[in-house]
């Protein structure tokens, strides 16, 4: 894809996530952040790059080809989503954290049986009894009882 026309796909999204939370107009408080703000950076990285922190900037996503580039488009709205539902409230059940499921390296739609799996194959690896990295288990343990005890 030609730089310029995912820099504005990418802006497109940003649009589409001030209309999806904030009916259109982004509120004039400076301590509301958008999620796109965090995931995407659209600085020319060629010409010094200021990414500010986000995942995703755009020379990596230059290259990509369409399926990895939908994969990301797919976290980004799951994102989006979560944090309407974090704004408003309303969690369904099936709906979780995004970043707790990155801590264990889940996609952002993993479901409790993938989650449960997942913690049990990381425990094997990073229990303290086993040889492993007693912090990493910590963490590990504090995300599965965040995402499974609510």
């Amino acid at each position: 894809m030609e730089r310029d026309d995912l820099k504005r796909r990418l802006r497109k999204l940003k649009k589409l996530e001030i209309k999806i939370r904030f009916g259109g107009v982004m509120p004039g408080d400076s301590r509301i952040r958008l999620v796109w703000d965090d995931f995407f950076s659209t600085s020319d990285c060629r010409k010094g790059c200021n990414a500010a922190g986000a995942k995703y900037i755009l020379d990596d996503l230059e290259g990509l080809d369409k399926t990895r580039l939908k994969d990301i488009i797919d976290e980004y709205f799951y994102r989006v989503y979560y944090q309407v539902y974090r704004e408003n409230g309303i969690m369904p059940a099936n709906v979780y954290d995004p970043d707790l499921l990155g801590i264990l390296g889940l996609k952002p739609d993993a479901d409790y049986e993938q989650i449960k799996r997942r913690f049990r194959e990381l425990a094997k690896k990073y229990h303290p009894d086993l040889g492993g990295d007693s912090e990493r288990m910590i963490e590990l343990l504090d995300a599965y009882h965040k995402l499974v005890d609510r």
